[in-house]
């Protein structure tokens, strides 16, 4: 994969994070699990025959929780770069998979409505960007409004653009 963003616009990354035990277990063990799951929910969603996309997954990193609540544990973050994507693109297609990243985060424990702002979860599955498309739509911006500023975040996206690496129990 090349280490630039701008070069090709069929690359999607998606962010994931968790602090809070899942059903699965740990928040590693969750991450863990959700792995193939996120994998295949994004390869159904771009519509690609197996072999079309290319996954690059970064080191699964621990962090110290920023904003919200203080006294939060750890948090297990990672992303993962799909390249290959060639679905068009499109608000309806952004926010049909936002729908089934945030589907994905509910099987797994995750109650947006009941949570504090940037407190603690069992996972969070954020979209940071697809290509180079620009999205703002109430729901969902794009590339992620944040992504800049959160090195918990950028690290694990330039470790997954070097290589991707498995995860271990």
């Amino acid at each position: 994969m090349s280490a630039s963003l701008a070069d090709q616009d069929h690359r999607l990354a998606i962010a994931l994070g968790a602090n809070l035990p899942s059903a699965v277990g740990v928040p590693r063990q969750t991450l863990i699990s959700v792995r193939p799951q996120l994998q295949q929910l994004v390869n159904d969603w771009a519509k690609a025959d197996a072999g079309d996309m290319r996954c690059s997954w970064s080191p699964i990193l621990e962090t110290l929780p920023v904003g919200g609540p203080s006294g939060q544990p750890l948090y297990c973050n990672a992303v993962v770069l799909f390249d290959g994507v060639q679905r068009p693109f499109s608000e309806a297609g952004a926010l049909e998979l936002l729908a089934e990243l945030h589907q994905l985060e509910r099987r797994l424990g995750r109650d947006r409505d009941r949570e504090l702002p940037w407190g603690p979860r069992t996972l969070d599955l954020d979209l940071l960007f697809w290509g180079e498309w620009r999205l703002d739509h109430p729901r969902l911006v794009l590339p992620h409004p944040r992504l800049h500023l959160r090195s918990f975040v950028l690290e694990p996206l330039t470790a997954a653009m070097r290589q991707s690496v498995e995860w271990l129990p």
